[in-house]
């Protein structure tokens, strides 16, 4: 059972494919999403994998932080390779062990559609924010009150909303909704801003947008734009002698738009290990608990990363930030 939980907020700065494979409907290769919801995710395990190849690269060239909380690295390269090993698990035989770190699937927190007034308006629904709540509660001394009985603010927009046209009214996509300026609301969309967001400067526009310009729909409306409302590419293959199309080379992939924010919990535990061996003892005095791995996965957490498909098109790259 874990002893630290930890949210790990994701902000897609470019367009994100996690794949589940081919599809029989109009898009080729749809993005993976909850049978029950229909929501967007990504799998844990594609997160997990992603996040242990980005520390495996790191091997060579370890960040400032992480040498300072673990000295011991820079000077031997085994207690890396030994670290990353029982954090995420062994790398080649899965049953010795497993890691000391595990994660939850990634879920959808904010969607990002167009807005006629404010440019794009980020979206959530009263399900989603319950569901947030409920996901924090095991972050111990998180202070979740701003996500108090979400189902009362459902229609909302901040009271200093970028988006009502007048008559409280917003269009959202083509559709129009009625909505009520709501304090509640104002004080939620504050607390997204000071939490989901990292706090770099470069981050201040960000943060004021996301205090104006988010809309608390219905689940049903919120549904309806998630599954329809992502962005669908036409990719092809040419012939490099006819200089055409290929037979069969065209296809269609679908994507979770940039500025999409996610989320997910990291989960650390002590070490599974009998400690018989030397690297096995060697890790022990690396990690002795729960917090030490929670430590070392922060400090050697990038603050950009890349997940999911087509990296080599610069997709997937998303914005880290840890809470807690």
């Amino acid at each position: 059972m874990f002893k630290i939980a930890r949210p790990l907020f994701l902000i897609a700065e470019t367009p994100l494919h996690a794949g589940s494979g081919s599809d029989l409907g109009i898009v080729d290769l749809p993005i993976q999403r909850e049978k029950h919801t229909d929501f967007p995710k990504i799998e844990a395990s594609g997160l997990k994998g992603s996040l242990r190849e980005i520390f495996e690269a790191q091997k060579e060239k370890l960040p400032p932080e992480l040498i300072k909380e673990f000295p011991m690295f820079s000077s031997n390269g085994n207690y890396m390779k030994q670290g990353i090993a029982r954090t995420f698990g062994p790398p080649d035989n899965g049953n010795l062990h497993a890691g000391a770190l595990g994660f939850t699937d990634v879920r959808l927190l904010l969607f990002p559609v167009k807005s006629v007034k404010g440019v794009f308006a980020w979206i959530t629904c009263p399900y989603i924010l319950e569901r947030f709540r409920n996901d924090l509660n095991l972050v111990k001394g998180f202070d979740i009150s701003a996500l108090n009985n979400p189902d009362k603010i459902e229609n909302t927009v901040p009271l200093q909303s970028g988006l009502i046209l007048k008559d409280k009214k917003i269009v959202l996509e083509e559709y129009t909704f009625e909505v009520t300026p709501d304090p509640k609301c104002e004080e939620l969309c504050k607390w997204l801003s000071q939490t989901v967001l990292p706090k770099d400067r470069e981050y201040n526009f960000w943060r004021d947008k996301m205090c104006k310009d988010v809309a608390v729909l219905s689940n049903d409306d919120f549904r309806d734009f998630v599954t329809l409302s992502t962005e669908v590419i036409a990719r092809t293959k040419i012939n490099d002698k006819t200089g055409t199309v290929e037979k069969g080379g065209l296809w269609y992939e679908e994507y979770l738009p940039s500025d999409s924010i996610l989320y997910a919990l990291a989960l650390a535990t002590p070490l599974f290990t009998e400690d018989k061996k030397p690297e096995d003892r060697e890790a022990l005095n690396i990690f002795p608990d729960a917090e030490t791995v929670m430590t070392f996965f922060e400090k050697g957490l990038p603050s950009v990363i890349q997940i999911g498909g087509n990296a080599t098109l610069g997709k997937g790259l998303v914005r880290t930030r840890i809470g807690g």
